[in-house]
């Protein structure tokens, strides 16, 4: 096991380059690179280096980093953490690879960012929220990539709940529903596997609504009651069966209704298989003085009723989220000129990059990505138990 490295061993510390590794060249590879290509052009961070992009594929890992704008490629993501010009790893693999990958980046004294979830299973979270305690108390910083929290419109939306503009928060609505699913000969992936995925949109889409509810309210949830159902169990394959059809072993599409400390009700829903819906995120955050309501379609806009002013004035408006005043925006453009999804992992970069630079630890944590882990488990639980109720014990240190 490599020594971890003190925070003066850092370039940080000297005002030499961070060295940046990114290990995965796919969907969220490419999400990441082009925020890693883009952020120092608008945001003031640390100088850094995209060093390396590692992939298992040598030639297509190769195209990719000429693409996304690394110095080099290469396929063994072991002897990258061990060179001593690389001081940030960036894994944007496969869930079932997080753990050990971030686990081996800490020992060795690297910053380490992962995308959602934490990792497919409690014992890999706790094992990883373990590495990045130790690693911390060196300096060593890490996150979880839960981007959406990069957001404008959801940095604001949290802004005016804190402000106590919703009043008491009674209950929220949280729906995000794909329908990439919907057609039945959509064929197997390793995101249908639960060896390689964990579990399916639970924890591929449902991490992001449940981590949203926390975040916009800095709650946390004490009771969980959930369903997972499979409308499509089986799909074309690899597995050499007679039907050319291979068993589906996670869920299609999850729902959760969540008792939070507050008192406050939130209801969950998550969906691979709703026809016309792309990729929408949707938001419903009722107090007793105003709510809020989010779309990611929109992503750009939140609408927002104040219920203290007289009836007759009454009425949701709707905020377009580009003013300088608004978070993160004051680096883009001139009003009225939108920002897109892709800006949130360049927002999430810059944070993470600021943070490490301040030697503070950025959020959310692994510990809060661990959070969210067990209340996945706990709608896995539950569903498997045909609508029992899970009571929660887990910690909020680090939201």
């Amino acid at each position: 096991m490599t020594t971890p490295a003190h925070p003066s061993d850092h370039p940080s510390q000297a005002h030499q380059p961070l060295g940046v590794a990114a290990i995965g060249y796919a969907f969220m590879g490419k999400a990441h690179s082009n925020a890693w290509r883009n952020v120092a052009s608008f945001f003031d961070v640390p100088a850094f280096e995209q060093k390396v992009l590692v992939g298992r594929d040598a030639t297509q890992v190769a195209e990719a980093a000429a693409k996304y704008g690394w110095a080099e490629s290469a396929t063994d993501w072991r002897s990258v953490i061990e060179r001593d010009d690389i001081h940030i790893i960036d894994i944007c693999a496969p869930g079932w690879m997080h753990a050990e990958i971030a686990i081996a980046a800490l020992e060795a004294g690297k910053h380490v960012l992962v995308e959602k979830p934490l990792a497919n299973t409690l014992g890999e979270a706790e094992l990883m929220v373990a590495a990045a305690a130790s690693a911390r108390a060196n300096g060593v910083q890490s996150m979880i990539g839960f981007n959406y929290r990069r957001v404008p419109a959801l940095a604001l939306a949290k802004e005016l709940i804190a402000e106590g503009r919703l009043g008491t928060v009674r209950h929220v609505r949280a729906a995000y529903l794909q329908d990439w699913l919907s057609d039945a000969e959509a064929p197997m992936t390793w995101r249908l596997r639960k060896e390689t995925a964990g579990s399916g949109a639970l924890g591929d889409i449902a991490s992001h609504a449940i981590d949203q509810v926390l975040f916009l309210l800095g709650d946390a949830v004490t009771e969980v009651s959930g369903r997972l159902h499979t409308f499509v169990d089986r799909r074309p394959g690899t597995s050499g069966s007679a039907s050319g059809l291979e068993d589906v072993t996670v869920d299609d599409a999850a729902w959760a209704t969540l008792t939070l400390a507050s008192g406050a009700i939130a209801s969950v829903e998550v969906s691979r298989v709703a026809t016309g819906q792309k990729n929408s995120l949707k938001l419903e955050i009722y107090g007793d003085k105003g709510t809020i309501l989010f779309d990611l379609e929109a992503l750009n806009e939140l609408g927002f009723m104040d219920a203290t002013v007289p009836v007759r004035e009454q009425g949701f408006r709707r905020i377009l989220v580009n003013e300088p005043e608004h978070p993160y925006m004051e680096a883009w453009w001139p009003q009225g000129h939108i920002i897109g999804w892709e800006h949130t992992f360049t927002h999430q970069i810059r944070d993470f990059l600021t943070a490490i630079a301040a030697g503070e630890a950025p959020s959310p944590s692994f510990e809060e990505g661990l959070t969210v882990q067990h209340i996945l488990a706990a709608v896995e639980e539950s569903a498997a138990a045909k609508s029992s109720l899970i009571q929660l014990h887990t910690t909020t240190e680090g939201a």
